[in-house]
């Protein structure tokens, strides 16, 4: 079923492209521009002398068709920065006024929406990156995701809406979409139904999610979804943006199972308002078969579908190539059923492969992270967002550097996760180690500087937040990470291992670092 058709938001672009041309003939202050291009997916950058364009990508799924498109946009347009976000989207960064405008209108054409990836709008619905083609994956969760986003446009002008509304599906105790602490996610269980959470999210004051149901039929997603509104209307702080979260509800009502009752209650004046909301998406499945050959790489992975592979690719920081991205699009252009599929720790994976499709992908991406460190995942940082504290994304450059000069070994550190600011966009509350940007007086001057938290964990059923160690100048914490991998390294065990068997060494190390 189509909830929507994308092109009613036709109308719209006129404004945007008015007042985007005010804002940059200097007739529109930065907060006013900022609170109107949101529900477009635009923003200015940082400066005020460019925009960013969200492109929505359902699901994290980037068809060939998307994918040309973007590709064709970026060689258009002469578009010198792309990038993955944690939210499964495409940034095109550092567009003028006037592509920025042009390339939003495009896109709609493409059946590619912009509208709502910013601002107080329901936001790009995550999803599992390897549904349906992972091995040990309770089932696929891919078709419910895809249903929730496209009913979740219909909420693109409804009123009374949180500042975010994120909505994520995971396959499997992984949990990579973080679906037990977002605003509503749903976890798949081995009987082929859902868990559902809800009022979850990291920033300030994070929360896990309530699981407000169990054992849910995946045809019934969208009753929870309408419920998920409807709580928040009758309970959520809409008059103050700094709690107009969903999970300050959980607070403001009395607690957890006081959260839940409320929820609970507005759901079932969703099943008896007589609204069909069941869902009956395409269930099909893949059914390429492979060529026989066998690809021996790290990056190759063996899908459940025999002979088929898919291909890690992971741009530093989520930065990806746009000459690697164009020439990735020209080749899967002719692979049959190949699709690109965006993860939220800014991995693109390239999916349902032959062993010759898969080595022709795997040279073309040779750019990619090289370890499990390299791959570590970062916001797009001050240098960009408006937002932003700290630049994240040079952070992340300057480690990744560090750490290759005194080549330390892979697994001798984790991936880490690096936020500009309390926002939490680089997920630094639930990583093994995160970062969190700031400042802090050293020698009673105000330097760049980053909180640093330890011991996060998101898998479904071990989630927990980092706790805070201190702060370290910005300009240390690229040594910090070598002094700690090279002691890792001296172990013979992974990170992983190595802090579970000296539980305090982390902190003893960091301990030189902090100020």
């Amino acid at each position: 079923m189509t909830w929507i058709d994308p092109q009613i938001f036709k109308a719209d672009f006129e404004e945007f492209r008015e007042k985007t041309k005010a804002f940059y003939a200097g007739e529109l202050d930065k907060g006013a521009y900022k609170k109107f291009s949101g529900y477009f997916g635009s923003y200015a950058q940082k400066g005020g002398k460019a925009n960013m364009l969200r492109l929505r990508m359902p699901a994290g799924v980037v068809t060939k068709e998307r994918l040309a498109f973007t590709a064709r946009m970026v060689e258009t347009y002469g578009i010198p920065r792309v990038h993955f976000t944690t939210c499964q989207t495409i940034q095109l960064h550092d567009l003028g006024a006037d592509a920025a405008c042009e390339i939003m209108e495009e896109a709609l054409k493409a059946g590619i929406v912009t509208l709502g990836g910013g601002g107080d709008y329901p936001r790009n619905v995550m999803c599992s990156p390897l549904s349906g083609v992972e091995q040990d994956e309770y089932f696929d969760v891919l078709p419910w995701a895809l249903a929730a986003g496209d009913y979740l446009l219909t909420f693109l002008k409804a009123e009374k809406l949180p500042r975010k509304l994120k909505v994520g599906f995971s396959n499997s105790l992984r949990n990579q979409t973080h679906a037990t602490y977002r605003d509503l996610g749903f976890t798949a269980r081995c009987d082929g139904r859902f868990d559902v959470y809800s009022a979850g999210g990291l920033g300030n004051q994070p929360r896990f999610g309530v699981k407000v149901a169990e054992a849910v039929e995946p045809e019934k997603i969208l009753f929870y979804i309408k419920a998920m509104w409807l709580t928040f209307r009758a309970y959520g702080n809409y008059q103050n943006r700094g709690k107009a979260r969903t999970r300050y509800m959980q607070e403001s009502l009395g607690g957890p199972e006081a959260y839940k009752t409320a929820y609970l209650e507005k759901l079932e004046e969703v099943f008896s308002s007589g609204e069909d909301l069941t869902v009956h998406p395409d269930l099909s499945s893949v059914t390429k078969q492979g060529d026989g050959k066998s690809v021996k790489n790290h990056r190759a992975l063996p899908q459940k579908q025999a002979g088929l592979y898919t291909v890690v690719w992971h741009p530093i920081g989520g930065q990806a190539d746009p000459r690697v991205l164009c020439a990735l699009s020209e080749a899967l252009s002719s692979v049959p059923d190949a699709q690109l599929r965006l993860a939220p720790d800014e991995t693109a994976y390239v999916i349902n492969l032959t062993g010759a499709e898969a080595e022709t992908v795997l040279k073309i991406t040779e750019d990619s992270a090289g370890t499990l460190f390299e791959s570590s995942v970062s916001c797009i940082g001050a240098g960009t967002c408006q937002q932003g504290i700290r630049d994240s994304q040079a952070l992340l450059a300057a480690c990744v550097e560090a750490v290759r000069r005194a080549q330390i070994p892979d697994g001798a550190l984790p991936q880490i996760h690096i936020s500009g600011c309390p926002s939490s966009c680089g997920t630094h509350q639930t990583g093994s180690i995160g970062f969190r940007g700031g400042a802090k007086k050293v020698d009673g001057v105000l330097s760049p500087a980053f909180s640093v938290y330890a011991g996060g964990d998101d898998r479904q059923g071990s989630e927990v937040m980092g706790q805070e160690v201190g702060v370290m100048t910005e300009s240390s914490i690229p040594d910090f990470l070598v002094k700690l991998g090279c002691a890792v390294a001296e172990s013979g065990q992974d990170y992983e291992a190595w802090n579970r068997a000296n539980p305090k060494a982390f902190r003893e190390i960091a301990e030189e670092f902090l100020v």
